[in-house]
């Protein structure tokens, strides 16, 4: 689960499943730019990241999440003022309220969606397969389609992609759904299937890869988590993740770029403190942390 709101194809990425309507929320907050802002993207000499103040692990009012983190590099090597946009996601996370050129990046973004202007990837990921280390009757899974995956008592949000594979394999009829409601923090609802995990409720759990590390590396059990990287039937569990930008200002696109292709080994490494696995977009794991605690 991204628990963040990036396209239908990737409900559930963050939790989020508003889809293309806040697609083109984010494409009107990071419309053309007003008059005066200059080609830079950048207005009044400050970089203006749109964030949500409840999110971890991505972000939080306190500057806790790892796109703080990552807006604080890029502002550092931009030398701008760093200034962030606060909206909560479960209302769009790009806010409509705002209006037009309300920031001049959003974090995280998957790419491609066609409906904003996309920088490089800065990182690729996958939704995870979690479950706990003493479970030996699932040891050494990397797999939807393991046989194994039968009977199996399994975690997860309705409309992502590998809940779609799982049911390609018909093994919904005993996983148990979890839904976002209205006011609930992402967090918190990763967080209690993390837990149910953890106390035996549930034999496993699907969610998105930097959710699904995040939590599970603070179980008070030890968890093993497998980035469904193999998987050959169905929708794509993998994903290259972007930062958003305004269209029409292709130099400001190209500085992003830039500060992304210069710190790569940065940022790989600051995902990395966050247990977020990391691959190549082939799928091919980078130097992922240790899989089990």
């Amino acid at each position: 689960m991204r628990f963040r709101a990036i396209d239908a194809a990737m409900r559930g990425l963050r939790l989020k499943f508003a889809g293309l309507a806040i697609l083109a929320c984010a494409a009107a907050a990071l419309g053309a730019p007003a008059e005066g802002r200059g080609e830079t993207g950048v207005g009044g000499g400050l970089l203006r990241v749109c964030a949500d103040p409840d999110n971890m692990p991505f972000s939080n009012a306190e500057g806790e999440g790892f796109e703080n983190k990552l807006a604080e590099l890029i502002a550092a090597k931009l030398d701008l003022p760093l200034e962030y946009v606060w909206f909560p996601e479960g209302t769009g996370y790009v806010p409509n309220t705002v209006g037009a050129d309300a920031c001049d990046l959003v974090m995280g973004y998957a790419q491609g969606t066609g409906l904003i202007e996309d920088t490089n990837p800065y990182y690729h990921t996958s939704y995870v397969l979690i479950y706990r280390a003493d479970n030996a009757e699932l040891a050494g899974m990397d797999r939807l389609s393991d046989p194994r995956m039968k009977n199996q008592r399994i975690g997860l949000f309705a409309g992502t992609p590998p809940a779609s594979i799982l049911a390609m394999y018909g093994l919904v009829a005993n996983a148990k759904p979890f839904e976002l409601r209205s006011g609930e923090s992402s967090s918190k609802v990763a967080e209690a299937m993390i837990a149910e995990i953890a106390s035996g409720e549930l034999d496993a759990g699907l969610l998105w890869g930097p959710v699904g590390g995040y939590y599970a590396q603070r179980s008070p059990k030890p968890l093993t988590l497998v980035p469904l990287v193999k998987e050959r039937a169905g929708p794509s569990t993998i994903y290259g993740i972007t930062m958003g930008v305004r269209p029409n200002q292709p130099e400001w696109k190209h500085k992003i770029n830039k500060v992304i292709a210069d710190n790569q080994q940065d940022i790989n490494t600051l995902l990395q403190s966050y247990n977020v696995p990391l691959m190549d977009k082939d799928g091919g794991l980078i130097e992922f942390g240790a899989a089990e605690r």
